[in-house]
């Protein structure tokens, strides 16, 4: 098990480090490319040798993002735009940005993922596939329905999806709640004991990938529990095991001030990394996890004062804790050809920026990236790109110019990121 940093402290001073040594070794927002004029980094503030492309702006709110085998971009939205929830786009030029753009489908949610030829979409509420093929961007057709029966909750309802290589669906079902509280978002409101949302929710739930109709709990088989949200989820093919990012739990000062002070609330919990195994327990609602104390805390809601450990001594830990409250929202493993050696099998993480750090200014709005070897983090964590809030200071999530929402590998190893915030995508490429 890899040892976990103080990342709340020790995070956000490599934040600072890293934006000076940027603006000092490559122009601010700009790199040099090697016999050519100084490469385009629209906008984002990447490391020295990458640059950047805006494939295709004002696309809708888009969530996740997934990258055929022939250059093609599909991407979820959020909400439905002239009536479709999905986008799919195509460069014809080979100049990265798309000149065809189509809208298809009636679902709209979080989870994308390409898989046997197929786009799978996860939507609030159950999984569909749509066969894609060669001649067409757009595909034709109805989707297959995979897997339905999901609750219909307006708190953590994206169903993020990964697959493994032997025929597997993991679906995130988050948790309608933030602490499973008696009285929901209350002022020292004791939680419920036991939570009866893990009976369905809170946790990854694994399907057959190619079976239709599959009902949540019935043909559906919960996989790990004690998970409040985990936006970002993806199969790690180098070692063959599951990982996501959960989003941790708010309003620990809000609502329990006995126990907690201000900053207390804004930079606990940590956003924890898991490696994810059959039958793990993390402990949500009943546990979060303080990075300054480098272990599993008794929540408030169930007896917690901020130093008891409790039952959640025998809860799994994660593999890496980052800043509380900055949002994971995608995750993948970096195995293209493109990159330099160091990004190798390494993890890149979306952090869409937090919401409830008043009164002092948001964090998160950057994609980070972790180093990996044997299945565990082998070094800290640093900011790969950043610039997305568009001012130095971002008090309110709306404030932010754009916000990294999805992320994806192209064919050519470069890496996709979408927006959620005006529905831009970018492409970052290393200039070789």
């Amino acid at each position: 098990m890899a040892k976990i940093k103080n990342t709340l402290t020790a995070g956000l001073s490599i934040i600072g480090i890293i934006v000076i040594l940027f603006s000092c070794t490559s122009g601010s927002r700009h790199d040099k490319k090697e016999g050519s004029a100084l490469a385009d980094t629209s906008g984002l503030v990447l490391p020295d040798g990458f640059s950047a492309v805006v494939v295709a702006d004002n696309l809708g709110r888009c969530r996740h993002i997934a990258v055929n085998e022939n250059n093609d971009v599909y991407i979820a939205l959020d909400n439905l735009k002239d009536g479709f929830g999905t986008v799919a786009l195509r460069d014809t030029t080979d100049d990265g940005v798309a000149d065809i753009i189509q809208y298809f489908g009636k679902y709209h949610g979080t989870g994308l993922h390409i898989h046997k030829g197929y786009l799978y979409f996860g939507a609030d509420t159950i999984v569909v596939r749509y066969k894609l093929a060669a001649n067409l961007l757009a595909p034709a057709g109805e989707p297959e329905v995979i897997a339905y029966g999901f609750p219909n909750e307006r708190q953590h309802a994206a169903k993020s999806l990964a697959f493994d290589n032997a025929g597997n669906m993991y679906v995130n079902v988050g948790g309608p709640a933030n602490a499973c509280m008696e009285e929901m978002r209350t002022p020292g409101s004791p939680g419920k004991d036991p939570c009866p949302l893990l009976e369905f929710s809170a946790g990854i739930w694994k399907f057959k990938d190619d079976v239709t109709n599959q009902r949540q709990m019935k043909e559906g088989y919960r996989y790990a529990t004690g998970l409040r949200n985990c936006v970002a989820v993806e199969w790690n093919t180098t070692v063959n095991k599951l990982y996501v990012v959960q989003h941790g739990r708010d309003q620990l000062y809000q609502f329990f001030p006995e126990y907690y002070t201000e900053d207390d609330g804004i930079n606990l919990p940590s956003e924890e990394f898991f490696l994810v195994e059959e039958g793990d327990d993390f402990g949500w609602p009943y546990c979060y996890y303080d990075h300054y104390k480098n272990k599993k805390l008794l929540a408030p809601e169930y007896g917690g004062d901020g130093e008891i450990t409790g039952r959640c001594e025998s809860k799994k830990d994660p593999i890496m804790a980052f800043p509380a409250h900055i949002a994971p929202n995608d995750l993948i493993f970096y195995t293209g050809a493109q990159f330099p050696e160091k990004y190798k099998n390494g993890a890149l993480i979306a952090f869409h920026g937090s919401w409830n750090r008043n009164p002092q200014e948001q964090e998160g709005f950057y994609i980070v990236f972790v180093p990996f070897e044997n299945g565990l983090p082998s070094g800290d964590w640093e900011v790969f790109a950043d610039g997305f809030k568009g001012k130095d200071m971002v008090m309110s999530p709306g404030e932010a110019e754009y916000r990294p929402m999805g992320l994806a590998v192209g064919p050519d190893g470069s890496l996709f990121v979408s927006d959620s915030q005006k529905g831009r995508v970018w492409k970052i490429s290393y200039n070789l």
